[in-house]
């Protein structure tokens, strides 16, 4: 087992580094090789506070989750999924991340990958009745939502949409580094003769959306025989709002993704004692973030206030 991870990048990495430099050094490097039982101890810690998730951070995990199985159910069988039946495995999940939670936090800490601990509840005992609220709001909508997408529509299309790709870890190197996507849907559409890059999101836009489908966009490009970026859909389905936003992709998205690599990288590299091995600085060269209230959503603010959290 490699003492240290490999180098790669994605926009989830670079988002965290963005956000707080110590918590990018306890997700990336600090984390590395916690699930073995002979590890260090603060590698076990960090793996653990890794693996926490929130209420909708989970919530839309298990949407995602799904979805897909949804697709694939109806690629393979040709029977529409139930919505009733999705709502139900969604609650079932929610129930058991709820059961988890509160009554199995031993054995989370003895296999973290196994069971699931909710932000809440590690971090404030309770979750908060406004979000079990905005849960059931989202539950009822963004199922109805999802069968009446021009996506889901697409895909009862058989006769003209090939080739079903989803949630699958890809990746593309750039400059010898590893780039990694995971994309929620692709599909070649006959009759428009497209590749259909799909994100489904369970929340509100954000200005961020268009740059993870370009680097998606980018994955295809070298994946397939894609000779043109006009070869390639992007499409975001809001299923919070039942909005959808299709776009082309233009050579100057690609560009502004590529120069954001780049320079993400090279903050990466600032703070590595060697770039071949992926060597981190010591964890005190990685400054805390200085905002509290940013803190308090974090997983690893045990660590960086051991007197007491935010």
């Amino acid at each position: 087992m490699a003492k240290y991870p490999e180098l790669s990048w994605s926009i989830a990495r670079h988002n965290t580094l963005m956000t707080c430099a110590r918590k990018y050094v306890y997700h990336y490097y600090t984390s590395h090789n916690g699930w073995i039982s002979n590890i260090d101890s603060l590698q076990h810690q960090a793996y653990r506070l890794k693996k926490i998730t929130n209420l909708e951070m989970y919530f839309g995990s298990i949407v995602h989750e799904t979805v897909e199985k949804a697709v694939a159910h109806y690629r393979t069988t040709g029977e529409l999924p139930g919505e009733d039946k999705m709502k139900n495995y969604i609650r079932q999940k929610l129930n058991l991340a709820y059961r988890d939670s509160y009554h199995r936090e031993y054995n989370w800490w003895r296999r973290p990958k196994g069971y699931t601990m909710l932000h809440e509840v590690y971090y404030g005992n309770a979750i908060p009745e406004e979000k079990i609220d905005k849960i059931k709001y989202r539950l009822d909508t963004v199922l109805k939502n999802f069968l009446s997408s021009p996506t889901f529509r697409d895909m009862l299309d058989t006769e003209n949409t090939g080739f079903v790709e989803s949630e699958k870890f890809r990746y593309l190197l750039i400059d010898g580094v590893k780039v990694w996507v995971v994309m929620d849907l692709l599909y070649y559409h006959h009759q428009s003769g497209k590749w259909v890059i799909v994100d489904w999101k369970t929340g509100k836009q954000t200005e961020e959306d268009r740059n993870q489908l370009a680097l998606y966009a980018m994955y295809v490009q070298h994946a397939f025989p894609v000779e043109s970026l006009d070869e390639i859909t992007i499409r975001n389905e809001y299923l919070l709002d039942g909005s959808t936003e299709e776009h082309k992709l233009t050579e100057e998205e690609i560009v502004r993704v590529q120069d954001m690599f780049n320079l993400s990288l090279r903050e990466m590299e600032e703070y590595m004692e060697d770039r071949e091995k992926n060597i981190p600085k010591p964890i005190t060269s990685f400054p805390m973030q200085q905002n509290r209230r940013i803190c308090a959503s974090c997983n690893f603010q045990e660590l960086c206030f051991p007197e007491g959290y935010v």
